[in-house]
């Protein structure tokens, strides 16, 4: 596995360079004091340099994060495989407190994190979902067994969710990779290991909105 950026290849916009435009991106997730101070996740001040797309990117990722039709346990089983898949350490940190406020605990990331060894206590849907996220990035399709699998437990609108989510995640863990975003200084950076920088057991972290504290419960 690579190491995390230390440096970034697009840099945050300089706060002399804010538009309103600038702002609406900072502060689309309601961060406290966005609009004039900025977004405290690197990810969003780097997008800012280009808000109209970054605006598509937001909307199309909340969607994921707060309206999709897959329930919360099964949308963090498939950004952990794919942020293990594509090496991606920021979405890795993030979503293992994520996952955990799902109520997936951290021998089950473990789990997802070394698929297909170890996941017998997994259901068969469960496999189905990893099995997508390895077959979608590994073969740039999905199996019929494992369509057949899907299709026993999940309706059509959850299984294109599903593929799109997939496809969502490497996108942007992709940007991530490419744009040398690192993880937030402050954070006690959680590697694929499950370990923390400070060497402190992860912790749940909350999504934006699940609580009122969620800017300082996730992790920085």
């Amino acid at each position: 596995m690579s190491t995390v950026p230390n440096e970034f290849r697009i840099k945050w916009p300089p706060k002399e360079t804010w538009t309103d435009a600038t702002r609406e991106v900072q502060s689309f997730w309601g961060e406290p004091n966005s609009w004039e101070e900025g977004s405290k996740t690197n990810i969003i001040n780097v997008m800012a340099n280009h808000p109209p797309l970054a605006l598509a990117w937001s909307h199309y990722g909340k969607y994921f994060m707060t309206g999709h039709t897959l329930n919360n346990r099964q949308l963090e089983f498939v950004v952990l495989r794919v942020a293990v898949l594509v090496n991606s350490i920021y979405e890795w940190h993030n979503h293992v407190g994520y996952a955990m406020q799902a109520g997936i605990t951290l021998e089950e990331i473990a789990q997802i994190r070394d698929f297909p060894e170890a996941a017998n206590e997994f259901t068969e849907e469960e496999r189905a979902i990893l099995s997508t996220c390895d077959e979608l990035i590994k073969t740039n399709n999905v199996s019929d067994a494992t369509w057949a699998t899907l299709q026993k437990t999940l309706s059509q609108e959850q299984m294109m969710d599903l593929v799109m989510l997939v496809g969502n995640y490497v996108m942007t863990s992709w940007a991530i990779s490419a744009f040398g975003v690192p993880i937030e200084g402050g954070a006690d950076a959680i590697g694929f290991d499950l370990k923390t920088k400070s060497g402190k057991t992860p912790g749940v972290t909350y999504r934006p909105g699940e609580s009122e504290d969620w800017i300082e419960k996730r992790g920085y």
